[in-house]
């Protein structure tokens, strides 16, 4: 063993259940999605994989499975997998008619007893990625799930742009100009989120660089197809309007990403 392998500190894997803010989560979200979901997440989503009738979609960090609708309006068939029991149960009661729902951690989809090898024609992850770690743990199980020019079909927040707690809207009074401002990127952080007015228990979202989505999708086998950059829908109103309204439609707060498995 080299003298840096002795030196290294032993990893210690992080617990992303969403159980703690369970009760929270789903009602802030509701059962068709909260806004963002609705306007911007799941309509990309449903781009990206532009399903087919008879596909089978496996939804990673599905939460209360507000995606499970879509996919059935599609014609395919989905199956949700979150580490939170308490948001599978919500799933279940919510959507357990048109969709399946499984307790499951997205780093080792293989040990989800009713999940097998290469038997999803796409995994999904909205909005959850960035609230995953290990990331190259999450994208080996996802290639192990998927079959063969599968996809893997991903819209989270835009690791370039909005950096929790690193990142924020500026105003340059001289210039009547709306920026964004970013304060470090490159260095992964893991960033406890500021908790929201009735929330009981601390979540978590995983800042990485975007080098690391893409360079972390070619190790598992896949290749990046597809990638939109998507603002916010607000529109924003008063003195400031028109230059708040410019910044929002030019700086994408959102990443969708396409891949195929080879």
């Amino acid at each position: 063993m080299s003298r840096n392998n002795r030196n290294k500190k032993p990893f210690r894997r992080k617990n992303t259940s969403w159980d703690p803010l369970a009760a929270w989560y789903a009602g802030w979200v509701g059962e068709d999605g909260s806004h963002h979901h609705q306007k911007i997440a799941i309509p990309a989503v449903l781009e990206l994989l532009d399903l087919s009738p008879g596909e089978r979609v496996l939804d990673v960090g599905a939460g209360q499975g507000v995606l499970a609708q879509y996919i059935a309006d599609a014609g395919a068939e989905y199956v949700g997998i979150d580490a939170s029991p308490k948001l599978i149960e919500t799933a279940r009661k919510r959507h357990g008619k048109i969709g399946k729902f499984f307790v499951g951690d997205a780093r080792a989809l293989a040990g989800v007893q009713q999940i097998e090898a290469k038997s999803f024609d796409a995994v999904v992850f909205l909005l959850s990625l960035q609230d995953m770690d290990v990331l190259d743990e999450v994208f080996e199980s996802a290639a192990w799930a998927v079959r063969a020019g599968g996809r893997l079909a991903a819209v989270l927040t835009h690791p370039c742009f909005r950096i929790p707690r690193q990142s924020g809207w500026g105003w340059d009074e001289n210039r009547k100009l709306q920026y964004r401002r970013v304060d470090r990127y490159l260095t992964p952080l893991p960033v406890p989120l500021k908790p929201y007015p009735g929330q009981t228990g601390v979540s978590r979202s995983f800042h990485r660089p975007l080098q690391d989505y893409v360079n972390s999708l070619g190790r598992h086998g896949f290749a990046l197809m597809k990638m939109l950059e998507l603002p916010t829908y607000k529109k924003a109103s008063g003195p400031k309007a028109r230059a708040e309204n410019r910044a929002n439609e030019e700086i994408p707060l959102f990443l969708g990403l396409l891949a195929i498995k080879s």
